[in-house]
């Protein structure tokens, strides 16, 4: 495997919320994706979800409080907590989680990407 530069990846696509596989490891995938407004509320019944950001704010919205991320900072959703990620315009961000997690859990929207659909850059 050759290293890999996130300016670089990031630079290879524009969509948003929409998730880019950059490597595996021990079943955990790599991802990063751009995010601007809301997503969705959603949760992940048995994984974590752990979000680092690179560029921009994202807030996660929990039930009972907001995780503010600036770029450098980076929480981990724990499973069953139900989060909504809001992004300031074009923020990126990565995500670690099994390989294993859909990409808005048990709630499929029209921004739902299938974990199939999703592509490796």
């Amino acid at each position: 495997m050759d290293k890999i530069s996130l300016t670089e990846k990031f630079s290879l696509f524009d969509e948003e919320w929409t998730p880019k596989i950059l490597a595996e490891s021990n079943g955990q995938l790599v991802k990063i994706a751009k995010g601007s407004g809301e997503l969705v509320w959603h949760s992940h019944e048995n994984e974590d979800e752990l979000f680092l950001v690179w560029k921009g704010q994202l807030t996660l919205k929990l039930r009972d409080k907001e995780i503010v991320l600036n770029p450098g900072e980076m929480y981990v959703v724990p499973k069953g907590v139900e989060h909504c990620p809001v992004a300031t315009p074009d923020t990126h961000f990565m995500m670690i989680e099994p390989a294993s997690t859909q990409h808005t859990g048990s709630d499929v929207t029209g921004v739902t990407v299938n974990t199939d659909d999703q592509t490796w850059i």
